[in-house]
């Protein structure tokens, strides 16, 4: 079990102040204010500094503020985790899903998955996308999540440790705000992305966007390309906020609701699919079986 004081210190960070956090916890703030100097005391940090405007987290209370989300999320799904283990889930295909890896497909799918596989059950299983839940999960896939979809390529399964079923060759396209000019436009012309601000995972990530980016250089030096280093709500969020543009797949259209996923007349495409163990489970084979069969 995790420390509560954690859920308070959560609490406070995003309320910026002890008296407002208390309200909400429906505690005094002196309760408030000794869970966080237990906190701090038992890490040996200070979380939170003083401002005109009120409580702001240090440079360490920012570290363990994405941390902590994370160890609470962890400990919540240990224990849904725990009660699962005591049913029968030999059946049960455990699907992660995240803002980056969407699981709406498998849902349509279902029914067809279900006539051929009767015996199958699947849970959702939600994770924040995060680069600590990303090595934790993709690199115990079979665990505590079976599948997973998404993007990838052989770089990133050998890094992460897993593999993947392809289950189609995605256009690689264009997010714009809704309030962009090019949103008017339901595919776009390469020189479209003339003297604008092209947002791209950095090199090494994936082949397939190291491959665009070549073409970019060496063909289209009139777009500007910005690096990032992971793909989270903040990148979509800067790409609408900058009026930039984003390298994105058709299945992102749901992340952002200011943005527009486009097309472009280019010939670059990236692997989809369900990433799991190199060595799956039975119920896993008959699950990757039974959507090579209805995916055809």
């Amino acid at each position: 079990m995790y420390n509560h004081q954690l859920d308070t210190f959560i609490q406070v960070a995003d309320a910026g102040s002890f008296s407002k956090a208390a309200d909400a916890m429906y505690i005094s703030a002196t309760a408030v204010m000794k869970q966080i100097n237990l906190l701090e005391s038992s890490l040996e940090v200070r979380l939170f500094v003083r401002t005109p405007r009120g409580l702001a987290l240090t440079d360490a209370g920012k570290s363990y503020y994405q941390d902590a989300k994370y160890m609470i999320r962890y400990a919540k799904d240990a224990k849904t985790r725990a009660k699962n283990a005591m049913q029968d889930n030999d059946n049960m295909i455990l699907i992660g899903t995240s803002l980056m890896t969407p699981h709406q497909f498998l849902i349509d799918l279902w029914p067809q998955i279900h006539e051929l596989q009767t015996d199958l059950k699947f849970q959702i299983v939600n994770f924040d996308n995060t680069p600590e839940n990303a090595r934790e999960i993709l690199g115990n896939l079979g665990q505590n999540i079976d599948v997973v979809a998404g993007i990838f390529d052989e770089t990133m399964l050998n890094l992460r440790g897993c593999t993947a079923f392809e289950l189609a060759r995605e256009p690689i396209c264009c997010a714009v705000s809704i309030y962009h000019p090019l949103a008017q436009k339901n595919i776009l012309e390469i020189e479209d992305l003339y003297g604008r601000d092209f947002m791209l995972m950095q090199r090494n990530w994936s082949k397939y966007v190291d491959l665009l980016r070549d073409d970019i250089w060496e063909n289209h030096p009139d777009i500007n390309i910005i690096d990032f280093t992971f793909y989270n709500v903040d990148v979509f969020n800067q790409c609408e906020n900058n009026n930039a543009l984003l390298m994105a797949v058709p299945q992102w259209s749901s992340v952002h609701p200011l943005l527009k996923i486009i097309p472009v007349k280019w010939e670059h495409y990236i692997p989809f699919g369900l990433l799991h163990a190199p060595k799956p489970s039975a119920k896993v084979r008959s699950f990757l079986k039974a959507v090579e069969q209805v995916s055809k």
